[in-house]
């Protein structure tokens, strides 16, 4: 029997072919849709450049998402000396008090571990952009100038 040209038993092997060599490309782009630790690091790098540089437009550019500052799972976050967020998912509210799902204090690690010159790591608990299941998150913390910043990756 034939199917739109071809025998059925071509059709079948073809179209097997297809799904198995298509397993590997789509496994590939699956790990591209998310960041890594290396990632995360060079854009707070970044991040830190751009605050030296002009902070007031760094803050927006973290904001909007301008010159790649957003980029698929990656954001920078920033607490100002005021505990108030000036860049990332709460801005313009307290960290003061943020938890992550497990009660961690957030905005009191962050602030403990951002130390101008030196590049601390927190794991804790944090939605994916876009989602509300917390999962498991990585960040690198600094103090640049007057704010505490950081990029995280998920694990």
């Amino acid at each position: 029997m034939r199917t739109y040209g071809m025998p059925r038993t071509n059709l079948l092997i073809a179209t097997i072919a297809a799904v198995a060599l298509s397993g590997p490309m789509m496994c590939a782009s699956a790990a591209g849709d998310f960041a890594t630790a290396q990632e995360a690091k060079a854009l707070l790098t970044r991040a830190v450049a751009a605050v030296k540089a002009n902070k007031t437009q760094a803050l927006g550019m973290f904001n909007s998402g301008a010159d790649g500052f957003k980029d698929r799972d990656l954001y920078v976050f920033c607490i100002g000396p005021d505990w108030i967020s000036t860049a990332g998912p709460i801005k313009g509210r307290s960290a003061k008090d943020l938890k992550d799902k497990n009660g961690k204090m957030l905005g009191q690690e962050f602030m403990r571990m951002g130390k101008e010159g030196q590049i601390g790591e927190i794991e804790y608990v944090w939605p994916r952009p876009g989602t509300t299941e917390a999962i498991e998150k990585v960040s690198y913390i600094t103090k640049v100038d007057d704010q505490v910043c950081g990029v995280g990756y998920y694990k």
